[in-house]
């Protein structure tokens, strides 16, 4: 079953947006030693704890560290840009590293109203559909039709390009684009199994002769033990307690998540401010990411893990990517693969 790393560069409390961006880069070069197949970071604005909002130039500091792994964007927020921009970007990137660079595009606006306005005002983020945006960048990877625009870095140099979504309305449209689909599962999970039965009842020729196929982000959390594993999901479980009760704060370390003072109602629905988590000790890992493709069926999953302290992230990947051999495919899903590739 492939993996793969969904990164944020989280700056955790403590810490600064130098330190978040080397240990991506470190987590990046971790990830293709152990085989993990593509590394994805995501693009958000004004947020004090993600130091990953300049996408483009993190993927092209990641894929000079690394020889293997496929690098991309989980992803670009296709309205805060010009298309253009974004096909000379990754049109340049995948020309520096041919075969290893994934667009992953999606529409969320990454940030506050306020943030967002100065990315990009709203009259351009809105002035076309976001199928027509989509459409736009598609074009500019290939030669111009007479009287058209050259891009030049990106004609003939397509990464591979995916749509990225948490809800159904995503997923019809990857479907009907031809799009590689990557559901955020992290977000939304109750709406996974709706979201990849939509797309690939949706799904049309794609353009480069792919099979339907889906990625499922997913949040785990893993360490030696099941216990060792539910005190690091003491962090990103204050985090969302303290969201919930209107202050965003950066990710705290476990200490300070273990001495908080939780009143008895907060402690006593811990567990449920981290619904579509998998966190535990080996074998939890792998009967919980098992029970996420037997219910979805999906294609890969790329893995997200909220924990503070860096070398304890570094060792869950490692213990996942020793998870990873042993989870299996649906019959049925490796059967529709076919049957759509043939179909093509």
């Amino acid at each position: 079953m492939a993996l793969s790393v969904l990164d944020t560069a989280p700056v955790v409390e403590g810490s600064t947006a130098r330190e978040a961006l080397r240990n991506a880069v470190d987590l990046a070069s971790l990830a293709d030693s152990l085989g993990y197949r593509r590394y994805w970071v995501a693009e958000h604005h004004g947020m004090k704890g993600v130091a990953s909002c300049a996408t483009s130039v993190i993927i092209s500091e990641v894929a000079g560290a690394t020889t293997r792994i496929r690098v991309g964007s989980g992803g670009i927020l296709l309205p805060n840009h010009p298309p253009i921009l974004i096909a000379e970007q990754f049109g340049t990137l995948e020309i520096f590293h041919p075969g290893r660079i994934d667009l992953g595009v999606g529409r969320a606006p990454g940030g506050s109203k306020k943030v967002v306005e100065r990315v990009r005002p709203e009259v351009d983020r809105n002035a076309k559909s976001l199928t027509e945006q989509i459409e736009e960048l598609l074009q500019y990877f290939s030669p111009p039709q007479p009287g058209g625009i050259n891009v030049v870095p990106a004609v003939g140099n397509v990464p591979e390009i995916w749509m990225l979504g948490s809800g159904s309305e995503s997923a019809a449209l990857a479907g009907s684009l031809g799009l590689r689909y990557a559901f955020a599962a992290h977000l939304n999970p109750d709406a996974a199994v709706d979201a990849v039965h939509k797309y690939r009842s949706r799904f049309t020729a794609a353009r480069d002769g792919h099979a339907p196929y889906v990625v499922l982000a997913v949040p785990v959390i893993a360490a030696e033990t099941d216990s060792r594993a539910e005190w690091l999901a003491g962090s990103i479980r204050l985090k969302i307690l303290s969201r919930r009760l209107g202050k965003r704060i950066r990710l705290p370390s476990p200490v300070d998540a273990a001495a908080y003072p939780y009143s008895d109602d907060e402690r006593g629905r811990l567990a449920e401010l981290t619904p579509g988590y998998v966190i535990g000790g080996p074998e939890t890992i792998r009967e919980g990411l098992q029970a996420v493709i037997d219910k979805t069926n999906a294609n890969e999953l790329i893995v997200t893990s909220p924990i503070f302290d860096h070398v304890a992230r570094r060792q869950s990947y490692q213990i996942l990517a020793g998870v990873g051999s042993r989870l299996r495919l649906e019959h049925s899903n490796s059967q529709q693969a076919r049957s759509s590739t043939a179909a093509g």
